[in-house]
């Protein structure tokens, strides 16, 4: 049981770096080592409308995860699923393909992220990328990642596209273009009608002799020399027995942004009181494991309508799912096909400012409480969520087995600036909802229609808003002695160990996540490929 590299987590981050990483040197061994399944034959996963039954419930696909209770949210424990398995939340998503904004990465590089401006991650979003459209300034073409157009879009969300040019908002055919602002619809990562998780594009398609996939196996802790420093494998779990993989160059965590920072802390790694009162012998006192957590505050306006061009309960609306199944399993196309969440936008809450500071989401059906609360009948949704918001919050430790949930706390909304900015993208989804081509459906709000004033506004809000499944932030990457890892994204107070995965970004882009997490997983393998090359030592600088 020994390897290389020993890569922990197959999302987005630990996928495309170990498929990258074993095309790049097909001498060395790595095994991508994933607490959950395979999904490369799972019917819900492939299926684009899949994302329906997997994001509402815990399974072996969905960690599931709680929030402490939040009290800008009237005391509600928020609900944070991540995927659990091959591709990880990749595979669970709504396959929206976004980057954030050029601006984003050059404030990293400012905050001391030297080497990760625009110019420095866009050749590595490039790389990453198939996009249908083909190769241009702006995508690339070749890649492993697939990117597309939806094949077949719902007319009501056409209808919402036309509301917001009623409403006298922006539009834009590209939000990964020369111009993010505006309102459109979203790339997905879909393949001929098909789910396209990074485990597939990564891993599965591109299977190679040198990567070793381990699945079922829960990861406990990072191991370590007898000299404590140099890390030299992992311990994991697995078909009820405890044994150690071991790492000849380096161990890379990639267990995403609530995860990696556990098992940090779980290897003792991470802020030393809290290391010692959970009993875990301190091995680097590192205060910010676990600090820093960022993600994008969403609230939802749900609208009931009678038209069954959406997708909703009903009989004709079952009798409709029934046919797209069939058509989706025959042809990969249909209603099947649907991201749900298929159009949406970046919108800027005063002109003035340089970059969108909102974004919206328009789903083509009643998503109301991450689906897990179902309504008889049809209907469309609107969100709207705060792209960097002020808050932050923290991931800790409930205990010291890693298989035991950590304990977050997003504190949303802790910063008023957060509460106020939502209620200026609430007055601008409003726009779109009251402009001709939405109102025409005759639609009623579910929960929102008295909800007219700020105040109002202010109460609908901490009632019902939530995550939108964007956390970063907690291994901070940066030039500074603080940081969890610095810019080749090694951990500082220990050698021969990595992170690579969203939380590692020093601030919360203004965008979906999963597009920037696999850039990370692409630079990562660059990093192990020069080092390796160079024989260079894996210790932060």
């Amino acid at each position: 049981m020994e390897y290389d590299y020993v890569i922990v987590g197959a999302g987005s981050g630990g996928a495309s770096l170990a498929g990258r990483l074993a095309r790049r040197c097909p001498e060395a061994s790595i095994a991508l080592v994933e607490a959950g399944p395979h999904t490369a034959r799972n019917l819900f996963v492939n299926m684009p409308l899949g994302v329906a039954a997997l994001v509402p419930f815990r399974s072996k696909r969905n960690y599931a995860y709680e929030t402490v209770p939040q009290p800008g949210l009237n005391g509600r424990r928020g609900y944070q699923p991540r995927g659990r398995g091959f591709g990880g939340s990749s595979a669970i998503n709504a396959m929206i393909y976004t980057r954030g904004h050029p601006l984003d990465y050059d404030e990293w590089a400012r905050l001391g992220c030297a080497g990760w401006a625009w110019r420095d991650v866009l050749p590595y979003f490039l790389r990453a990328e198939n996009n249908a459209r083909g190769a241009s300034a702006w995508h690339g073409a070749g890649g492993p990642l697939a990117v597309s157009d939806l094949r077949e879009r719902n007319p009501v969300a056409e209808r919402f596209v036309a509301a917001a040019r009623e409403a006298g908002l922006p539009l834009t055919d590209d939000f990964n273009g020369a111009q993010q602002e505006g309102i459109g619809f979203y790339q997905v990562t879909q393949r001929n009608g098909e789910r396209c998780t990074v485990a597939r594009a990564y891993v599965y398609d591109a299977a190679r002799p040198n990567l070793h996939l381990i699945a079922d196996a829960a990861v406990l802790r990072v191991v370590f020399d007898d000299a404590g420093r140099r890390a030299s494998g992992v311990q994991i779990a697995r078909g009820g027995a405890t044994e150690t993989l071991h790492a000849r160059a380096e161990v890379i965590l990639a267990a995403g942004a609530f995860n990696t920072p556990q098992l940090l802390m779980c290897s003792g790694i991470g802020p030393a009181d809290e290391l010692r009162a959970h009993g875990v012998a301190v091995r680097h006192d590192a205060p910010e494991v676990g600090r820093n957590l960022a993600d994008h505050i969403d609230f939802t306006f749900n609208t009931r309508v009678r038209s069954s061009e959406t997708v909703g309960y009903s009989l004709r609306g079952g009798a409709r799912m029934a046919a797209g199944l069939a058509h989706w399993l025959q042809q990969r196309r249909g209603m099947l096909t649907t991201n749900v969440a298929e159009a949406g936008g970046f919108l800027k809450s005063r002109a003035a400012l340089d970059q969108p500071d909102l974004q919206l989401h328009f789903c083509t059906a009643l998503v109301d409480d991450h689906s897990r609360r179902l309504h008889w009948g049809h209907g469309y949704s609107l969100h709207v969520c705060v792209l960097r918001p002020a808050s932050r919050g923290t991931v800790t430790l409930a205990s010291a087995d890693a298989r035991v949930a950590p304990v977050i706390d997003p504190r949303f909304l802790a910063d008023a600036r957060d509460l106020d900015l939502l209620v200026d993208g609430a007055r601008l989804a409003r726009r779109i909802l009251d402009a001709p081509a939405l109102q025409a459906m005759r639609g009623r709000e579910l929960y929102t229609h008295a909800a007219q004033t700020d105040a109002e506004l202010r109460a609908a809000i901490a009632a019902h808003a939530d995550t939108i499944y964007h956390p970063v932030a907690t291994c901070r990457m940066g030039g500074d002695a603080r940081s969890v890892v610095d810019t080749q994204l090694r951990v500082r107070g220990v050698t021969h160990l990595r992170i690579a995965d969203a939380s590692v970004m020093p601030t919360l882009i203004g965008g979906n996540t999963n597009a920037p997490t696999v850039m990370i997983g692409e630079r990562a393998a660059d990093f192990l490929a020069h080092a390796r090359r160079a024989g260079s030592v894996t210790a932060a600088v």
